[in-house]
């Protein structure tokens, strides 16, 4: 990966001893979560709760997800500070976002998501790339991002975001929120200038409306994911054309948008399944 999870590094988690079932000792890791104050020039835009790594990123996508920061704006400048938590993204020219912090829509976020203005705003008129997507890309996607070394598998409390070409995960974000994962996802994505129409968007979240709409912004075709859907969220994903699977677990998946980008072509027979969960009255899931 150009991008993977570093769950050794010290800021991102904390030791903290407890009490088990039996009364014993426990010695675990858990996430640290910090704020981080966004600045767009010279006005404060937000303040996020993060885990404190790629800023910049987290920024500069959480920026251009709200429409606040377009795709031909020239960054000239992103400046981090520490010890202030705030993190300072400066353009060539000021841009116009007064608009959309009179209104805010609060989202479905785990750490409380915030849309600015309309959170359908971009998407009349959107046609996303007619790719390919082979149910082999998706085993093998589902296969490598389960067993990379992760903040999850460390300590949980966390979700992944992975970008990916066909069968290769590119860059793997974590954070205490699914959107935020995503915005770094985004952010990566404006400062390399990657191309979006090739690729997969994999989240360990559900599939929402705010997961569904920046995605589509994002230029990207496909979202999947091992949890589930809301439906509005399916509702939105068929609008815009952007394919939708949920549910990813050994051998299953269910497509609920998009399935004209399926390709079935996968032997299944050379899949590990996993077993079904069971419902609160003991029926499989």
């Amino acid at each position: 990966m150009l991008i993977a999870p570093n769950p050794s590094l010290a800021r991102l988690t904390r030791r903290v001893t407890g009490f088990d079932h039996d009364g014993n000792p426990q010695d675990i890791s858990v996430v640290e979560e910090r704020p981080l104050t966004i600045f767009l020039n010279s006005r404060e835009i937000v303040t996020a709760m993060t885990i404190g790594d790629y800023p910049g990123y987290l920024a500069i996508g959480f920026l251009r997800n709200q429409g606040m920061l377009r795709d031909e704006d020239e960054i000239t400048q992103v400046v981090y500070d520490e010890e202030l938590e705030t993190v300072v993204v400066r353009t060539a020219v000021e841009t116009s976002h007064e608009e959309k912090l009179k209104k805010k829509t609060r989202t479905s976020g785990c750490a409380v998501g915030t849309v600015f203005g309309d959170m359908m705003e971009g998407l009349e008129g959107l046609s996303l790339p007619a790719a390919e997507l082979r149910t082999s890309w998706l085993y093998e996607l589902s296969r490598q991002i389960n067993q990379t070394p992760s903040l999850y598998l460390e300590a949980g409390a966390i979700h992944g975001t992975v970008l990916c070409k066909g069968a290769t995960p590119l860059v793997y974000m974590e954070d205490v929120g699914r959107h935020n994962a995503v915005d770094k996802i985004a952010g990566w994505m404006l400062s390399e200038k990657a191309e979006a129409a090739d690729k997969i968007l994999y989240t360990t979240g559900r599939l929402t409306s705010e997961m569904v709409i920046k995605t589509a912004l994002m230029g990207i075709p496909v979202l999947a994911s091992r949890s589930g859907f809301t439906a509005w969220g399916v509702e939105i994903a068929r609008e815009v054309g952007l394919t939708l699977i949920g549910r990813m677990r050994g051998k299953r998946f269910v497509c609920l948008a998009g399935e004209e980008r399926l390709t079935w072509d996968a032997d299944l027979s050379q899949i590990a399944d996993e077993p079904r969960k069971m419902g609160r009255k003991g029926a499989q899931a």
